[in-house]
């Protein structure tokens, strides 16, 4: 029989993604979330609505009709070690809120193996990059001093590329699934902590999903790969689409961002790839800009940054600022990435403001 691992997750929106699938392979998961969240969820389970290829409409699965076992609790009242990997699902910026800090510091300590399934690699992820100072690179995060405890090597980055929301008339134990893609990520520093995500990624590949009149295959697979850029092969994606779709009067939907100018698209994405080429990685880790584009004509809405941005958020995740900042180590600087940083730098100093 396969092992099954004890799985905790922060962040209930995204990470229900990641939990279906583990849950659907009999491991146990815990979420943590805010109390209402947690208190739903210990109820009623989670319901995860995605596209299966040759099926009308979208299967939806429920959890509390799955192998493993889910639950759901507030950042206080976990103990780290009681688990045997971590997945951060949740935005950069909400690490340093009260309960999450004191939960991260605790799982540092614990020395537990973190995979993050954000779009903004945790810090000591970017210490495995070969030639990246990432002192330099504080700047770029909320709260820096959240990271201060890990160990670069029991932290590894997943390229969240399914993309998923949560639909505004339903309850938050629903998430739906707009692209099914496979969360990839780069192995750890030791061969028994990607011994583990390996088991993870292949018993992932086996789980069929009973809906009640046959079994069937679920798209959104973990595949676990050796080289640590290959979750780099989002950033092009990211600086493209997702932070294109910020723009001086407003907000515009990724497949607009992409699809409404597509050379300068294409050139930002070949931009990007070059960086990320020059920091080692391999044509065979990256994504072609064509597959990308023809991903894009599905995604119909902002991006959870724009979206963030024009809600008035005072922080959100800065990738854009991020790889402008790599990208100076490296010598190389591109006026389009430049003109989004200050397009994010505007419109979020105008957000603090107005929360004064």
């Amino acid at each position: 029989m396969a092992k099954t691992y004890r799985i905790l997750i922060l962040g209930a929106s995204y990470g229900s993604l990641l939990a279906t699938k583990l849950l659907l392979a009999g491991h146990t998961v815990k979420l943590v979330c805010l109390p209402a969240e947690a208190e739903l969820i210990n109820r009623e389970g989670t319901r995860v609505r995605l596209p299966v290829k040759g099926r009308e409409g979208l299967v939806e699965v429920d959890s509390r009709k799955l192998p493993g076992k889910l639950s759901a609790d507030v950042p206080g009242a976990i103990r780290p070690a009681e688990h045997d990997l971590v997945a951060l699902a949740m935005q950069e910026p909400q690490y340093g809120s009260s309960g999450v800090r004191e939960l991260m510091q605790a799982i540092a300590k614990a020395k537990l193996p973190c995979m993050s399934i954000m779009n903004m690699p945790p810090l000591p992820y970017l210490a495995r990059i070969p030639g990246v100072s990432a002192q330099a690179c504080e700047g770029c995060y909320t709260d820096a001093a959240v990271w201060a405890g890990f160990e670069p090597g029991l932290v590894t980055l997943c390229s969240p590329d399914p993309q998923a929301f949560r639909p505004p008339e339903e309850k938050v134990n629903v998430l739906q699934v707009r692209l099914p893609t496979n969360f990839k990520s780069a192995r750890f520093a030791s061969d028994a902590h990607t011994a583990m995500l390996r088991e993870l990624e292949s018993g992932i590949e086996r789980a069929r999903f009973d809906t009640g009149t046959e079994k069937i295959e679920l798209p959104v697979k973990l595949k676990v790969h050796d080289s640590v850029f290959v979750p780099l092969a989002k950033w092009a994606m990211l600086m493209a689409g997702n932070y294109r779709c910020i723009t001086k009067d407003g907000m515009r939907p990724i497949k607009q961002a992409v699809h409404g100018d597509l050379p300068a698209a294409r050139a930002v994405y070949d931009w990007v790839v070059r960086l990320c080429k020059s920091l080692g990685a391999d044509d065979k880790d990256l994504v072609p800009f064509e597959k990308y584009a023809a991903a894009a004509q599905g995604l119909a809405s902002p991006s959870s940054a724009a979206r963030a941005l024009y809600g008035g958020a005072p922080n959100i995740e800065r990738v854009d600022l991020l790889v402008k900042t790599i990208a100076a180590q490296k010598g190389m600087q591109s006026d389009a990435v430049d003109e989004i940083v200050a397009l994010v730098d505007a419109q979020l100093e105008r957000n603090r403001r107005a929360k004064k």
